[in-house]
């Protein structure tokens, strides 16, 4: 069914906070799945999400969709996918969602390079909850758990997925949704495991809009290649997540074959 006959809205009615993150980062992914719709059907789509702010999205997309619980959608979406390799899981899921509850779903689905997307709306922080510090929040983050700052350092979850064997590993923002946009594509389109860390501010308990908006570059125009695994590792390390005074790298860091779990089992 062409876009034009169907909106991807469903009109229900959106309750994230003026400003949120998620506005661009749903934005981003409505024109990419509009874009795509020329080649792929709309009802090949299958959107899936944890819980947090973020799993309000399924509600508000007009997809075929699927509230998992807690850091469990791309087991959920691994299991459609086997049932159906026809279909397209995309997964959203919350930094506390899926770097903490979901790590090892995670980590053991970009180890079989199982062909879903996971779309991490990365807000550094338990926003739903009213503020916990997660596992990328920086020692100088002040939650109402942690009001002197988290007592461990934070994940850098590009260099994680990198480690783990996912064959799509790449960094958006939601404030530069055009450029978030041509990454969800990719994404989608890529055969295998693909994971997009998605920089999402909070504006009630963590606004990084100013920081992002200084700080970040884009890496197709520092001329990253990335087919090169030793310089998409070497390219994200350059944030330490602790730091505001470093240059971050948002595009795609690595992409390359090999065969997906579907495949080999």
């Amino acid at each position: 069914m062409a876009l034009a006959k169907r909106s991807l809205y469903t009109g229900a009615e959106i309750t994230w906070c003026r400003l949120c993150g998620n506005f661009g980062l749903m934005s981003a992914f409505a024109w990419a799945v509009e874009e795509l719709s020329e080649s792929i059907p709309l009802e090949k789509f299958v959107v899936l999400s944890g819980i947090g702010c973020h799993g309000k999205i399924v509600d508000y997309i007009n997809l075929n969709s699927f509230y998992s619980i807690h850091g469990r959608a791309p087991a959920t979406a691994t299991g459609i996918k086997l049932a159906n390799p026809e279909l397209y899981p995309v997964c959203f899921v919350g930094d506390g969602d899926i770097y903490a509850e979901g790590i090892s779903h995670l980590l053991f689905a970009a180890k079989r390079n199982t062909d879903i997307t996971v779309i991490v709306h990365d807000n550094r922080a338990y926003s739903l909850t009213t503020g916990q510090f997660t596992p990328t929040s920086p020692v100088i983050f002040r939650g109402k758990s942690t009001p002197e700052g988290p007592p461990e350092d934070p994940i850098n979850p590009v260099a994680l997925m990198l480690e783990a064997g996912a064959t799509f590993v790449a960094r958006g923002y939601a404030g530069y949704t055009d450029h978030l946009k041509e990454i969800i594509k990719q994404a989608i389109l890529h055969k295998g495991f693909s994971f997009v860390d998605v920089l999402q501010p909070c504006v009630v308990f963590y606004n990084t809009y100013e920081l992002y908006n200084r700080q970040v570059y884009k890496l197709e125009s520092a001329g990253h290649d990335p087919s090169s695994y030793e310089e998409a590792y070497r390219r994200a390390k350059e944030w330490d997540y602790n730091r505001e005074d470093v240059r971050i790298p948002i595009g795609v860091f690595y992409k390359t074959d090999k065969p997906t779990y579907e495949e080999r089992v």
